[in-house]
């Protein structure tokens, strides 16, 4: 699963400039979106800026994260791959609404709750696949995760799905690629634990 991230400055100013490069042709919406924004962390509840895509282009916004639980239980903000397609709840989403949220790192505990960092090791850019729906106050999006690979299984059984930039587009647009996207295996990724992290940022 994945319950918390974080973005930092550079990822932020790293958005933008992305946006803008991928062809966004209202240059001001992803100003707007990402230049105020403070580093920290990312948790269910927060807003945070993701990509979507908008008349062919791909664009940067401010979207919840976490759909609103069943009868007032707790916000979803995870979706299984696997099976997202035969939920009604993500079902239309994943066909329709493709998304991209951006971290530098995630978090993850193991079952002694020690909490560990994941990261690419040239400290580029998370891309993880989600899936947005409209609610009266707005966008909320959820992070679909998959089977964890080698460099996540010694910690969790889950991951998010992570993507890479030249899959950005065909995530969003390529409806043909949707399902393969779904069963890909992400990258590998490094991991500090907490204390380590401390010396390494």
């Amino acid at each position: 699963m994945c319950g918390r991230y974080y973005v930092d400055d550079k990822t932020a100013r790293e958005i933008e400039k992305l946006t803008r490069q991928m062809g966004e042709k209202k240059g001001q919406e992803s100003v707007q979106a990402v230049s105020w924004m403070e580093a920290g962390d990312i948790y269910p509840g927060k807003d945070a800026p993701v990509l979507y895509g908008k008349g062919g282009s791909i664009c940067c916004g401010w979207q919840h994260w976490g759909l609103p639980g069943f009868e007032g239980k707790k916000l979803i903000f995870n979706a299984r791959c696997e099976s997202a397609l035969e939920k009604p709840l993500f079902r239309d989403s994943i066909l329709h609404r493709r998304i991209v949220v951006p971290a530098s790192w995630f978090y993850e505990w193991n079952p002694r709750r020690e909490k560990n960092i994941f990261f690419r090791n040239d400290m580029a850019i998370l891309f993880m696949a989600g899936v947005c729906r409209r609610y009266e106050d707005g966008e909320h999006y959820v992070i679909l995760t998959t089977a964890a690979n080698a460099s996540m299984k010694p910690v969790h059984g889950r991951m998010p799905l992570i993507l890479e930039q030249q899959e950005i587009a065909e995530w969003m647009f390529n409806d043909a690629k949707t399902e393969s996207l779904l069963h890909k295996i992400p990258c590998l990724l490094e991991r500090k634990t907490d204390y380590e992290q401390l010396s390494l940022f």
